[in-house]
């Protein structure tokens, strides 16, 4: 073996990010990789270590069927308020993931949204595109394009392109965003800030809490909408959608379409998250776990890469980084026999810190434990 054909020499003349830097460039993701007919998953985006199979279950005589997150009506049957807040406590506590349905967003908005997620996704690219025109990473944009987040922080590029829009404060202007998905948004926005305060309302009672505490307090400011694109991938086997994380907010309210490809981690075992159709994915987020002082749990999750789709999502969370307040355990939960376990951090300094980690396994709460 020559030593320009050795591993080291092949090793030495891949310049990452010379790569990730030819993908930026290009202004059309994933999307546009798959759109010009690659066939082979490029060395950027792939996987050096997959991760292991989940665990088996514990052999029995009788197969057990596989296990699936709670699915909760929030019109509740009867009327019968204390039992869904009953649901909604065992929900959070346990699995920190949740499907909705009774929730009163009505159908035509949440398909109109997927839709326009979709159109805009699947538009061309290239110079003059409303692409080319959002594509960008400065997070004072109110809507922007891109692809990755931490593009350059990360270890691996998730398979994945995002529309992000700051719905409140601040909104897109009316020339931020193409015409055939602006009102579609703002509608879906709104409809989807019901829904958040229905759920903080509930939170707020699952933890012996008045009903307006979550919201008091300041954690249904502010309002965020990514619109992800998950291309279908010519090797799944070697990529992943979304690397595996917990959502560093409160809450996060998601809607996905029929293809699947979400996961949850439950009990050391990955699961599969199966669409419902007119069901809402809600789940809890690391500023929550802290403030309850671990009575609800962030979970991690991921998306995996697969052949078939596109798949569309639509994650809608509470984001206000202009807060002053100084978010830690509520006191009202703690005691004695049940200290804080998290010191007090700026919702925009705890976003920070998880940004500057990037995806990944649970990393960022960690560091705000005492």
């Amino acid at each position: 073996m020559s030593a320009a054909s050795s591993p080291a020499a092949a090793a030495a003349a891949y310049d990452r990010e010379a790569e990730l830097r030819a993908l930026d460039a290009t202004l059309s993701g994933v999307h546009g990789l798959v759109a010009s007919g690659v066939t082979a998953v490029p060395r950027i985006f792939r996987v050096p270590d997959p991760e292991p199979p989940p665990l088996s279950p514990p052999p029995s005589n009788q197969e057990a069927p596989p296990p699936s997150i709670p699915v909760i009506d929030l019109g509740g049957a009867g009327g019968d308020r204390e039992a869904v807040v009953a649901a909604v406590r065992r929900a959070a506590a346990e699995w920190g993931f949740f499907l909705v349905t009774g929730h009163g967003v009505p159908t035509e908005v949440a398909d109109a949204a997927v839709t326009a997620a979709r159109a805009f996704h699947e538009s061309g690219g290239g110079e003059g595109s409303d692409k080319a025109r959002l594509y960008s990473r400065d997070p004072e944009r109110a809507a922007k394009y891109n692809c990755n987040f931490d593009l350059y922080q990360s270890p691996v590029a998730n398979w994945r392109d995002t529309l992000y829009l700051r719905m409140a404060p601040d909104p897109p202007g009316n020339a931020d965003l193409p015409e055939y998905c602006r009102d579609v948004f703002f509608e879906y926005a709104y409809n989807i800030k019901s829904l958040l305060d229905t759920l903080f309302m509930l939170l707020s009672e699952a933890l012996g809490l008045k009903q307006s505490y979550l919201t008091d307090i300041g954690c249904n400011q502010g309002q965020m909408i990514l619109c992800h694109y998950y291309p279908p991938c010519p090797q799944p086997e070697l990529a992943i959608g979304m690397a595996h994380h917990s959502d560093s907010g409160f809450l996060t309210v998601l809607l996905q379409d029929q293809t699947g490809g979400l996961q949850v981690l439950h009990n050391n075992r990955w699961v599969d998250i199966m669409p419902v159709p007119g069901a809402f994915i809600v789940n809890i987020g690391d500023l929550m776990q802290i403030i309850s002082n671990d009575k609800f749990r962030s979970v991690e999750h991921r998306v995996v890469a697969q052949s078939s789709g596109p798949r569309v999502s639509i994650a809608c969370f509470p984001s206000n980084p202009a807060s002053t307040r100084m978010f830690g355990p509520i006191k009202e939960l703690l005691s004695d026999d049940g200290p804080a376990l998290y010191r007090e951090t700026l919702v925009k300094d705890y976003v920070t810190h998880y940004y500057s980690v990037g995806l990944g396994p649970k990393n960022a709460i960690h560091d705000f434990r005492l």
